[in-house]
């Protein structure tokens, strides 16, 4: 009996961690569900929509995520529907690129708290909301140095006796300004004496406007536009190759879009924010009420190799913007963010 109640014993001990063992599996194979509302402009913009695109189907290739991407004809108006249907639809973290929805996500993060919610661009305080930031402003400065010097070396392919640049913004905000405060201090820092031109295409996929604004810029003299205007910038890329003049790409390497005539791409890396929103979530480590930067130093912010275009620059100029750089990083250069200040 005593022998018969032992393997009685050993036969449930070994039940029990069966079941533990099996449970523990269920646990960690759970399957998260990650939904990105792309922001104005849409996808294919091969820009800031994209690239996020990008880190959310890499993320669900390496950790088993479901994710959706929300497009909306008018994503602005629909945000807090989009919002609030994504949570209502049982998503672990719903992730918005879209910088107006910080109001609505406000109100929808509130009814929803079980919910994780992302924001790039603006910070949203709510315990279940992470706000990303980047430090545009850093690298718009090293790419408006970089336009400075150009525009005043005639011995360039395309440049004119005239030291003038044009940025173009796709609406007239502090998220746009910030790039284009950047520029022109990067661009000031090399040469007060060089003028930046300025417009807004208030569009972020008209590339016809965008190449419109920028026609009458390089008719003005401008020698390199720097496009700050997601999808509308296609246009503007467009025009500076048309002109034989010199464009600047924003937030993904668009150097490739009009080889030699795309001077650098000023690198907003949205995908790898993306990416490390998902990897936090799947490891347990995503919290709510933070704010995640993302500059030079993180390796959040950078300029293109020029893979097009370094053979037709001085060495030394591209020497300097490594200066400029690590400059910016070790603190010796502090580049004005507008968003800051208007606080």
């Amino acid at each position: 009996m005593t022998w018969e109640v032992s393997v009685v014993k050993h036969l449930k001990f070994l039940l029990v961690v069966v079941l533990i063992l099996l449970m523990v599996s269920f646990v960690g194979a759970r399957k998260y569900r990650v939904a990105l509302i792309i922001a104005q402009g849409g996808l294919g913009d091969r820009s800031y929509n994209d690239s996020g695109f990008a880190g959310l189907t890499k993320a669900a290739y390496d950790f088993g995520v479901k994710v959706k991407a929300i497009e909306s004809k008018d994503v602005v108006a629909q945000g807090e529907k989009l919002l609030r249907d994504a949570a209502k639809a049982g998503f672990d973290l719903v992730i918005t690129l879209e910088y107006t929805h910080f109001e609505p996500l406000a109100r929808v993060a509130k009814d929803f708290p079980k919910t994780k919610f992302a924001i790039l661009n603006i910070k949203v305080d709510a315990p279940n909301v992470t706000s990303v930031i980047f430090k545009e402003h850093e690298g718009s400065f090293l790419v408006g140095a970089l336009a400075a010097l150009v525009t005043r070396d005639t011995s360039i392919p395309g440049i004119n006796p005239q030291k003038k640049i044009g940025v173009i913004g796709g609406t007239k905000s502090l998220g746009i300004d910030k790039f284009l405060v950047g520029y022109e201090e990067g661009a000031h820092y090399i040469d007060p004496e060089v003028e930046v031109l300025k417009a807004y295409s208030f569009s972020f996929g008209d590339p016809a406007k965008g190449y419109e604004l920028a026609k009458a810029m390089f008719e003005q003299g401008a020698d390199v536009v720097y496009q700050v205007a997601g999808g509308t910038g296609i246009g503007i890329i467009k025009a500076a190759k048309d002109a034989g003049k010199y464009a600047i790409g924003v937030d993904s390497d668009q150097d490739y879009l009009a080889p030699g005539h795309v001077l650098c791409s000023m690198l907003k890396r949205v995908d790898i924010a993306v990416y490390d929103l998902i990897k936090r979530l799947v490891e347990g480590k995503l919290k709510g009420g933070e704010v995640i930067y993302y500059g030079l130093k993180e390796g959040g912010i950078d300029i293109s190799p020029m893979t097009y275009t370094r053979h037709i620059i001085p060495k030394e100029y591209i020497e300097k913007i490594k200066e400029l750089k690590e400059k910016i990083i070790k603190g010796e250069i502090v580049v004005t963010d507008i968003t800051q200040q208007s606080k």
